[in-house]
């Protein structure tokens, strides 16, 4: 693998005709650290674990999804709009690309959870969820439905602080990700590459009150035994989705 490509809190490139159009809302980023072996076999053929300071990040990252649109066309008020929840890890390919890969993605909306599956080979999990906020503090509750485990089900809530004027490091690696991984397409090499550009994050500090949680280890990962590393909020930003880039880094017609 070459050397990653920089961290870099604003989005590298620019999309200017984009597949699908979206807001994220009221995130919450909860982060534990973990060796980078503990999940390489986790990452797509063509990935390995992206790491900071030798070490990578399982991320559970809780929001809602807000008016999901096609190209240029309006987002959609209700099938596009659902609280989501995901599990995911960290990853970098042959170009030095830094992504994310997704172990799972709950979501409220049954459509969209089969159109991620069907259209995007993407892991897409149909649960019952609420997100709501109670002065300044937000709480993300999931249990899923289908396809299962049964059993799996999150409560996070987490209580928002200052504004972050300057993030670290950590906290871009974390959150300043510019595309993610996946296998979408078939065939014997299926990686591809799936760009996106927002605004630079609007981050805030934030203390964890509640997580009683077992996506992770629904997700093939074990149990976290510490606590997080990073816990963040951000009230969220406009964002575009490219078309997938095959491993050459040709985009999809």
């Amino acid at each position: 693998m070459p050397n990653p490509a920089p961290v870099t809190p604003d989005a590298p490139t620019s999309i200017r005709t984009p597949l699908l159009t979206q807001q994220w809302l009221d995130l919450a980023f909860v982060h534990w650290a973990v060796e980078p072996d503990v999940v390489a076999g986790l990452l797509p053929r063509g990935t390995v674990p992206d790491t900071h300071d030798g070490v990578t990040y399982v991320g559970l990252v809780a929001f809602r999804m807000h008016r999901v649109g096609w190209l240029r066309l309006p987002g959609v008020p209700y099938l596009g709009t659902f609280p989501e929840t995901n599990v995911r890890l960290y990853s970098v390919d042959a170009h030095g690309r830094r992504g994310v890969v997704f172990r799972s993605m709950d979501a409220s909306r049954l459509i969209p959870v089969v159109m991620g599956r069907v259209g995007f080979r993407l892991p897409y999990l149909w649960s019952r969820m609420t997100v709501r906020s109670a002065g300044d503090t937000v709480t993300y509750t999931s249990a899923r439905r289908w396809p299962g485990p049964r059993g799996a089900a999150s409560r996070l809530t987490v209580r928002t602080g200052e504004r972050i004027e300057e993030p670290t490091e950590l906290e871009h690696f974390l959150t300043a990700r510019w595309g993610m991984h996946n296998a979408f397409f078939g065939g014997p090499e299926p990686l591809a590459y799936l760009p996106n550009h927002h605004p630079r994050w609007p981050l805030h500090r934030a203390e964890l009150i509640t997580c009683e949680e077992n996506l992770v280890t629904a997700a093939g990962l074990p149990a976290p035994s510490d606590a997080p590393v990073s816990v963040l909020y951000s009230p969220g930003v406009p964002v575009r989705l490219g078309r997938p880039a095959r491993p050459a880094g040709i985009p999809t017609p």
